[in-house]
C-alpha cells in the first residue's frame, strides 16, 4: 500500500480523480487547498460516509508455539503430552493461575468444558476432573517468559520497538478519500479464555483464534483489494460506503461483531455503540432504565431526614453496582407508588416503556435527542458547572488539576463509572507516603538552613551572605511546592480509587469544556489530555477557546 508522507491531521488536494488506480495522487506540485478535515465541506448523499477506501486488512496472531521440551502438563501427578489443540488452551488457563478468576467455580467450569471439546478422544479418556490437574510448570514457565522480556537490553528492547513500528506502518494507516488516516485497532484479538466484568456467566469460555474465513473486509471497488495470508481467503469482499469499518467478524463467546475501525482523531467516527439482543439465561442479569424491575427499586416516604426517597440496587452495565438513594417530588414517587402496586418482585417497574418509545418521545421534545445524548449531555453541563465551582485562578497547576479531577468525578458518579480498587493501590500509595514523609524532613532541614543564613546574613550584612540568603529561600520554596504537588497527588489518588475517570472523559464530556478551561486556566493541555487522546480530540483543540461554553 502507497504510504503518503504528510500529516495526518491535514492533506493536499491535487487535480486529480480520488479513485484513480494506486491510490490518490499526492504530494503534487502546486495544490488547490490545504484543510483540517474538520474544515471540509460535508458531502454525504444518503449516508455515504466515504469515496475511496484503501488499506491492508487486519494483522492476524502468529499460530500457536508449542511448549519447550521438558514443561509438562500433569494429570493425577503424572506427565501427560498433550495434542497442539488441547496444549493451546491449557496454556490459556496457566496463564491466569495466579489470577482471581481461577478460583471462581463459573469461570472453572466454562473452561473444563470448553477445553475438553479441543481433545482428543483418548485425551478425553484421561481427562475427567480439573481438581486433578496440575498447571503448575506451565505457569512457571509463563512467569520467567515475562521476567525474561522485562530483563532484555536496552538494544534488544529498541530491536522490538522497531519491529512493532514497521507492524504499525505497514497495517496501521489506510487512505480514505486522500486522507492517511490512522487504524485505531488494526490486530485481531488473540485466542485466550473470555473473562468478562462482574460475574459473567460465560467467564472461562474459549474465545477461538480469529481467521481470514471469519474476515469480512470493506475497501472501494476500484482499490487494491487486502491480500490474505498465504493460504487463505477471506469470507467476504464488499464495498459499503454507508458504514466506517475497514473489516469485521463475529466472535464466538457473546456471538457480537467486532470491527476494525478508524483512530478516534480520524476524519470519520463511529458515533453509535452496536448493541445486540441478550442470549436468555447467558448473559449477566443486568438491567437499565427501561428494564427496571419492582424488585430493584424500594420507596421511603422518609430517609435520611428527606421526603420521598428512592433507594435504588442493581447491576448496571458491565456487572457494576448501582445503588443510590434519590430524593424525589412527590408526584413521582406517587407515580412510583402506582407503579409497583399488585406486581411481584421479578414483574418490570415500567411495563409499558421500551428504549424505542422512550427515544421516540425524546425525538418529539428536540430533534437528535436520544438518551445517549441526553447522559452525555447532563455528563457535560455537570463537568462544566463543577470546574467554575472549584477553579481559582489563584492557585497553582497541581491545585487545578486537583480540581478538574474532582469534577470528572462527579460526572463519573453520576454516570456510575465505578472499578474495583486497584491491586496496587496500596503498594502504589506507601510509596507515596514514602516520598512525602522525605519532602517533609527535606522542607524542614531547609527551613532550619534559612533560618541560619538569615542569622549569618544579619551579622555578616555582605553580598555573599546575602546571596546564600536568597538561594537557601529559592530551595525552601521550591520543596514546599514539590510537597504540596506529592499531597495533592495523595489525595487524588485516593479520593480516585474506586472512579473510573476515563470513559467519562473520553466518551461523554465535550473536549472543547477541557480545551477551554486549560486556556483559561493556564494549564498544559498535556495535564489533561495524553498523546493519543490529543489526537482523539485535535478537532476540539483547534476550534474552543477559553471562552467556550457548552
Amino acid at each position: 500500500m502507497q504510504h503518503v508522507p504528510f500529516p495526518d491531521r491535514w492533506t493536499t488536494r491535487a487535480p486529480s480523480h480520488p479513485c484513480s488506480p494506486g491510490g490518490p495522487h499526492l504530494g503534487v506540485s502546486s495544490p488547490t487547498v490545504v484543510l483540517f478535515w474538520w474544515e471540509e465541506e460535508k458531502e454525504s448523499p444518503g449516508g455515504v460516509k466515504w469515496t475511496q477506501l484503501e488499506h491492508r486488512g487486519p494483522w492476524f496472531v502468529p499460530p500457536y508455539e508449542p511448549l519447550p521440551e521438558g514443561v509438562c502438563f500433569y494429570y493425577d501427578g503424572k506427565p501427560v503430552k498433550l495434542s497442539l489443540a488441547a496444549e493451546e488452551v491449557a496454556t490459556f488457563y496457566g496463564k491466569m493461575l495466579d489470577h482471581e478468576y481461577t478460583t471462581k467455580e463459573v469461570f472453572q467450569n466454562n473452561f473444563f468444558s470448553d477445553w475438553r471439546k479441543e481433545m482428543t478422544a483418548e485425551e478425553r479418556k484421561v481427562i475427567k476432573h480439573l481438581d486433578k490437574c496440575d498447571f503448575t510448570e506451565i505457569h512457571r514457565y509463563f512467569v520467567d517468559r515475562t521476567a525474561a522480556r522485562k530483563a532484555l537490553s536496552k538494544e534488544e528492547k529498541q530491536k522490538l520497538k522497531e519491529e512493532a513500528e514497521k507492524l504499525q506502518q505497514e497495517f496501521g494507516y489506510c487512505i480514505l478519500d486522500g486522507h492517511r488516516e490512522k487504524i485505531g485497532n488494526f490486530k485481531t484479538e488473540p485466542p485466550g479464555l473470555f473473562r468478562g466484568r462482574g460475574d459473567h456467566p460465560k467467564m472461562g469460555m474459549l474465545k477461538r483464534r480469529v481467521l481470514p474465513e471469519d474476515v469480512t473486509i470493506n475497501c472501494s471497488r476500484d482499490s487494491k483489494v487486502p491480500e490474505p495470508p498465504v493460504g487463505h481467503r477471506w469470507k467476504e469482499v464488499r464495498c459499503d460506503r454507508t458504514v466506517t469499518w475497514l473489516a469485521a467478524w463475529t466472535e464466538n463467546v457473546q456471538n457480537s461483531i467486532k470491527y476494525i475501525m478508524l483512530n478516534p482523531s480520524s476524519k470519520l467516527k463511529l458515533a453509535l455503540r452496536a448493541g445486540h439482543e441478550k442470549e436468555e439465561g447467558e448473559t449477566a442479569d443486568t438491567v437499565g432504565c427501561c428494564s427496571l424491575r419492582v424488585e430493584h427499586i424500594r420507596l421511603h416516604p422518609e430517609a435520611d431526614g428527606r421526603p420521598y426517597v428512592v433507594e435504588f440496587d442493581f447491576l448496571g452495565k458491565d456487572s457494576i453496582r448501582y445503588y443510590n438513594r434519590v430524593p424525589v417530588e412527590k408526584a413521582v414517587y406517587e407515580n412510583l407508588q402506582l407503579f409497583v402496586e399488585n406486581k411481584g418482585p421479578g414483574a418490570e417497574l415500567f411495563d409499558r416503556l421500551t428504549t424505542a418509545s422512550l427515544n421516540k418521545h425524546l425525538q418529539d421534545l428536540m430533534d437528535g435527542l436520544t438518551a445517549k445524548v441526553f447522559r452525555t449531555c447532563n455528563a457535560s453541563l455537570t463537568l462544566q458547572g463543577q470546574l467554575r465551582a472549584l477553579t481559582r485562578a489563584e492557585d497553582g497547576v497541581a491545585a487545578k488539576i486537583l480540581s478538574y479531577n474532582r469534577a470528572n468525578r462527579a460526572v463519573a458518579v453520576l454516570c456510575n463509572h465505578q472499578r474495583a480498587t486497584p491491586k496496587t493501590f496500596e503498594k502504589s500509595m506507601q510509596t507515596l507516603r514514602s516520598k512525602i514523609e522525605a519532602k517533609v524532613k527535606q522542607v524542614a532541614e531547609a527551613k532550619a538552613e534559612l533560618k541560619k543564613a538569615r542569622a549569618d546574613h544579619r551579622s555578616r550584612g555582605d553580598s555573599r551572605s546575602k546571596s546564600f540568603l536568597e538561594k537557601r529561600g529559592r530551595l525552601l520554596e521550591k520543596l514546599e511546592e514539590q510537597l504540596r504537588r506529592l499531597s495533592m497527588q495523595a489525595t487524588d489518588k485516593e479520593e480516585g480509587k474506586q472512579v473510573a475517570l476515563g470513559t467519562s472523559k473520553l466518551n461523554y464530556l465535550d473536549p472543547r469544556i477541557s480545551v477551554a478551561w486549560c486556556k483559561r486556566f493556564g494549564v498544559p493541555v498535556e495535564k489533561i489530555y495524553n498523546k493519543t487522546q490529543r489526537e482523539k480530540f485535535a478537532w476540539a483543540l483547534d476550534m474552543a477557546g477559553k471562552d467556550f461554553e457548552f
